[in-house]
C-alpha cells in the first residue's frame, strides 16, 4: 500500500492577542495592541486594531490616536511561552516529527497510507486531517491557528498565509500548486525579498510561478544555492528537512531596544551590563563559552557602531567578560559623540563546549574559585527568588522602573527550543 507523505505549517492567528483572551474573556471581539518592552510601541495586534489602521511597529501615541477605544497591554512572554508550548504538545501528539520554528510556529509531517482514507485526493484527505488538529489545539490550549499542508515546507506556508484566520489549506496536485504559485507574489515568499527581487526582476519574474520557470542554472547564479533550495520547494521537491531538536548555537545574542535610549555612560553601561548577564545565563544553559564577543550599539539617527573583544580564552565568566566589553562601549561612544543610543545587541560566536576549554595561563586558581563561587551564588538566589533577583550594582543606573515591572523579567528570545522569533 503506498505510503504518503506531506509537510504541515502551522501559525497561530494574533497569537499574543489571543494569548491574552484566553485568560480575559472580555477582550474578545474587541481592538487589542500588545506592546513591547518598555510599552513604546505595539508589537502585535487584532484583526480590529488592525482595520483600524494600527500597524505592528507603531508608536502607542499614533495607535491611540488611530484606535482611542483599544485595549493596550503590556506582553507577556512567560504566559505565551506556557500556550506555545501546550499547543506543541498537542501537535506531538498528531505528528511523530515537529519542528519547534518560533514561539507561534511549527512545522510538522502528515503520514499516511492510502488505507487509512476513503478519499483518492490527498488534498482532501489532509484538509480534514487538518481541522481535526486545529480543532484539537482550540478546544485544548485555546487558541485559533490556521494551517498549510503540502509536498514541501515552503508551500506549507505559503497555503497557510492564504488560509488565516482560523483556516486550513491543502495542496498536492500540480493544478492545485499551479494555481497557488500563480497568485502568489515572490517577495512572499522568506528569504526572497529586496535585494533578491530586484536581481530576478530583469527575468520577468513577480510571481512565484514566474520564478519555478527559470531555468535551475540560472537560479543558483542569480540567488546561489539558497535560491535553489527555494525553487526546488516551490516545485514541491522537499530539500529543508524539518528538524525536532535544534541544532546547537554557532552564535549566541542578548539585546534589543533600549526603550527610550540616552546618551549617557553610566546608563548605557547599566544596559551593558544587564545584556551581559542575560547572554551568560544562555551560556550556562547551553554549557559553552565564547571565545570572540562582539558590541552592537545603534542610534537614533541611524548610525551604530560595532567592536568585537577576543578573550585570552574561551570563556562565560562576568569579570572576563565585563572587562573586555566594557571597553568596547567606551570606543563605540567615542566614535560617536553626542550619540542618542536605542538598541544593543551583545554577541557570542566562537563557542565551546565548556568541559573541554583550555584554561588560561594568566587566570590564578583562586581568582577563578572566587569568579565561580560568586556565579554559582547568582545563580541559585535567582533561581530561588526569580531572575535578576540578585545582579550587578552597575544595573542601578537603569532605574527602578526597569526591574521592579514584571513585563521587563521575560524576553521572547529567552524562550529555548525555538529556530528564531
Amino acid at each position: 500500500m503506498a505510503r504518503r507523505r506531506g509537510i504541515g505549517h502551522l501559525d497561530a492567528d494574533c497569537f499574543y492577542v489571543s494569548a491574552e483572551r484566553v485568560r480575559d474573556r472580555f477582550l474578545v471581539g474587541k481592538a487589542v495592541g500588545v506592546l513591547g518592552n518598555q510599552g513604546a510601541c505595539v508589537i502585535a495586534k487584532s484583526y480590529e486594531m488592525k482595520a483600524a489602521g494600527v500597524r505592528t511597529g507603531q508608536p502607542i501615541w499614533e495607535a491611540r490616536r488611530l484606535c482611542p477605544w483599544g485595549v493596550y497591554l503590556k506582553r507577556d512572554f512567560r504566559w505565551y511561552e506556557v500556550l506555545s508550548r501546550r499547543m506543541l504538545e498537542v501537535t506531538r501528539r498528531w505528528s511523530a516529527k515537529v519542528e519547534y520554528y518560533s514561539i507561534d510556529e511549527f512545522f510538522f509531517e502528515v503520514e499516511w497510507n492510502d488505507a487509512e482514507t476513503t478519499v483518492d485526493d490527498p488534498a482532501t484527505w489532509a484538509r480534514e486531517w487538518g481541522r481535526r488538529l486545529r480543532d484539537a489545539i482550540w478546544e485544548e490550549v485555546g487558541v485559533p491557528v490556521t494551517m498549510g499542508i503540502a509536498p514541501s515546507r515552503t508551500l506549507a506556508k505559503l497555503l497557510s498565509d492564504t488560509a488565516k484566520p482560523f483556516g486550513v489549506a491543502a495542496a498536492f496536485a500540480e493544478a492545485e500548486l499551479e494555481k497557488v504559485l500563480a497568485r502568489t507574489a515572490i517577495t512572499e515568499v522568506s528569504g526572497i525579498a529586496g535585494r533578491r527581487a530586484r536581481r530576478l526582476a530583469p527575468w520577468g519574474v513577480e510571481t512565484c510561478w514566474d520564478f519555478v520557470q527559470l531555468n535551475r542554472a540560472t537560479v543558483r547564479r542569480l540567488l546561489t544555492c539558497r535560491g535553489e533550495a527555494l525553487w526546488w520547494e516551490l516545485r514541491g521537491q522537499p530539500v529543508e528537512p524539518l528538524q525536532p531538536q535544534r541544532p546547537p548555537h554557532r552564535a549566541i545574542s542578548r539585546g534589543g531596544s533600549l526603550g527610550a535610549g540616552g546618551d549617557d555612560s553610566a546608563y548605557l553601561h547599566g544596559w551593558l551590563v544587564r545584556n551581559l548577564e542575560r547572554l551568560i545565563e544562555e551560556l550556562e544553559f547551553h554549557e559553552v563559552r565564547a571565545g570572540r564577543l562582539t558590541l552592537w550599539l545603534g542610534f537614533r539617527d541611524g548610525r551604530w557602531g560595532r567592536r568585537t573583544h577576543v578573550p585570552i580564552a574561551p570563556t562565560d565568566r562576568f569579570d572576563w567578560l565585563l572587562e573586555g566589553t566594557a571597553p568596547l562601549l567606551e570606543a563605540i561612544l567615542k566614535a560617536h559623540p553626542r550619540g542618542w543610543a536605542n538598541r544593543m545587541h551583545l554577541i557570542a560566536e566562537e563557542l565551546e563546549p565548556r568541559g573541554v576549554v583550555q584554561l588560561g595561563l594568566f587566570d590564578p586558581p583562586q581568582v577563578r574559585a572566587r569568579a565561580e563561587t560568586i556565579a554559582d551564588l547568582k545563580r541559585r538566589v535567582n533561581q530561588r527568588h526569580g531572575r535578576f533577583a540578585l545582579r550587578s550594582g552597575a544595573t542601578l543606573a537603569l532605574g527602578r522602573e526597569l526591574y521592579h515591572d514584571p513585563a521587563h523579567q521575560y524576553d521572547i528570545c529567552d524562550v529555548r527550543g525555538k529556530f528564531c522569533f
